[in-house]
Parts: C-alpha cells; sequence; structure tokens
C-alpha cells in the first residue's frame, strides 16, 4: 500500500475538519506501473459534492484498468484516507484538493497534488471556508423562499451529508421537489450568476490557494483555464509558485488544449488532466480526460523539490 495513515490515537489539529493525515514522507510513487496507462486526475466524491464515496470511486477506477486518480474534492480533503485504503495498492491515490477562489470578479479554482494533508496552515484554511459554505448556503436558501420555492435548510444538509456543502446540493434538492429538471436548470434559473438566488461566494485569492498548497507540499494546478479564461493570470500566478495547468479537460476544445500545452511549455508547467467526475449521473464519466502515469511521476518529483525547499 502507498501511504501510511495517521495512526490511532494521534490529534487531528484543534478546532478543524478531521485530518485526513496521509503522511507526505510515507508516500511512494509505485514504478511497476507503466508510464502510459491512463490516470484521471481531477475527481469529486461524496465528502464535497461529488456523488459516489471514495470507495466507490476506487471501484470504479480499478473496473476502467485506471493506473491513479486523485481525490480532489472542493474545499477539503476528508475522501482522501478512505480512498487510500479502499485502493489497497490496487492503483495509485494521489491526495488532492480543489480550493475555490477569486480573481477579481472571476472564479478560479486552484488544484492542489500530493498535498500533506495535516498541514495546521491548510486545515485551518479548509475549515474557514467550510464555516462560509454553511453560510453562504443559508443565505441562498434564504432567497429561494424569498422568490417562492418552499426549500428547507435541513433537506439541503441531509443531501450534502458528511460533505462540505455548495450550490449542487441546493440543485439536487431543487430537482428533487420537482422545481427544476436538472442540475443545470438550477443554475440557469437560480443559483448561477446573476440569478434570483445567486450569493457570491468568500473571497480568497487565487495566488494564496497557490501559496498554501505549497505551504502544504503540494503542487499547485490552475483547473480548467479554459471555462475561466485562465491564461490571463498565468503570469501572477507563476510567481506565486504554480506548478501545473489542466490541459486535458472534457470541455476543452482541440484548440484549447494545443494552447495550454504551448502555455505549458512556455511557463515551464505540469501538464494535467483529468474527468471532474462527480458521480455516475454527471455529465463526465470517470476517465474521460486522462493524462499517462508518467504526469503522476512529474507532480511527484515536482512536490518533493517544493518539500525540500520548504524545509530548508
Amino acid at each position: 500500500m502507498p501511504y501510511r495513515i495517521r495512526k490511532r490515537g494521534q490529534k487531528s489539529h484543534p478546532g478543524s475538519l478531521k485530518s485526513e493525515s496521509v503522511k507526505h514522507a510515507a508516500l511512494s510513487i509505485p514504478e511497476k506501473v507503466a508510464s502510459g496507462t491512463d490516470c484521471d486526475l481531477h475527481i469529486h466524491t461524496t465528502e464535497s459534492d461529488g456523488t459516489d464515496t471514495p470507495e466507490e470511486v476506487v471501484s470504479r477506477a480499478v473496473s476502467l484498468g485506471l493506473g491513479a486518480v486523485a481525490i480532489t474534492d472542493h474545499d477539503t480533503v476528508k475522501g482522501i484516507s478512505r480512498a487510500v485504503r479502499a485502493a489497497a495498492g490496487r492503483l495509485m491515490v494521489v491526495p488532492g484538493v480543489e480550493i475555490s477562489t477569486q480573481d477579481g470578479d472571476r472564479e478560479v479554482h486552484i488544484l492542489g497534488y500530493f498535498i500533506k494533508s495535516n498541514n495546521r496552515a491548510l486545515l485551518e484554511k479548509l475549515y474557514e471556508m467550510h464555516l462560509r459554505r454553511r453560510e453562504r448556503m443559508r443565505k441562498i436558501v434564504r432567497r429561494l423562499r424569498e422568490t417562492g420555492v418552499p426549500i428547507e435548510q435541513e433537506r439541503v444538509a441531509a443531501m450534502a451529508g458528511s460533505g462540505v456543502v455548495g450550490r449542487p446540493h441546493i440543485a439536487r434538492v431543487l430537482v428533487e421537489m420537482g422545481v427544476v429538471a436538472t442540475v443545470e436548470d438550477a443554475f440557469r434559473r437560480f443559483l448561477g450568476r446573476g440569478c434570483p438566488a445567486y450569493v457570491p461566494r468568500a473571497r480568497f485569492p487565487a495566488a494564496g490557494a497557490v501559496r498554501l498548497i505549497r505551504e502544504a507540499g503540494g503542487v499547485a494546478v490552475l483547473a480548467h483555464p479554459g471555462l475561466t479564461h485562465g491564461e490571463e493570470i498565468i503570469d501572477k500566478l507563476s510567481a506565486s509558485g504554480l506548478g501545473g495547468i489542466e490541459v486535458e479537460y472534457p470541455e476543452h476544445t482541440a484548440e484549447q488544449r494545443e494552447f495550454f500545452h504551448g502555455l505549458a511549455r512556455r511557463y515551464g508547467l505540469i501538464a494535467t488532466g483529468g474527468s471532474d467526475y462527480h458521480g455516475t449521473n454527471d455529465r463526465f464519466p470517470l476517465g474521460s480526460a486522462v493524462v499517462p502515469y508518467g504526469v503522476v511521476r512529474q507532480l511527484w518529483a515536482s512536490s518533493r523539490q517544493v518539500r525540500s525547499g520548504s524545509e530548508r
């Protein structure tokens, strides 16, 4: 098994979400996996807004013959150790996170790979974001009720379960209630920017997320830049220590992928990719965007450099 889990009795950080504590020092990269083996490095579970548990994600990945998956839940690391245990050496599980940030009025997502998930600063920030997400959910529910939609906060909380609550959970409740036909319809009519129940998220600068991921020993990667015109902030993020850019993504066109590959070469970034999988009923199936296992090796090597530099 490639990771060591926190020993029983080891304390989590006080006042924070429970630490995953997959120890970075115990990580290793299985060399027997062929460099060309497909890997999906952008996956969400029930610990954020996905509908598959970490164990179900691992099972599906094994059945697809993937060589590695990255658990990159929104603003939480709670699903990592469950996936690691479920993998039991059958495939590589990369510890990751996807942090929601802002750059001006633009929403930017930053992926972190090979993070030390028991890092104090990371856990403190994620816990703060967790509390702000809960407050945002309450405001959205209040606005929906003001528009005549009889949605209950308790039902949204139940939909989120133990995971970090987000707008997709509210959207699924609206589908369940028959208010809208699909999650996408909920965002178009109620939850998206400019809609009646839209509430802006608490601001956290993208460059700050890059620095936070590096402090946690990880590699920071700009997620799905084709959706956010992320190329416009590459200079700024590179200066903060950005290590990669997500090139392979289901909604990127061939032209965009070629363009982002060029940016990766120009800035010396690792070209990553993944499906942004959220569950079997999602529009992007697991493994619908992949990168070769050699990219995992690149990320691992880069994380070791980040960590060695931070410990000097």
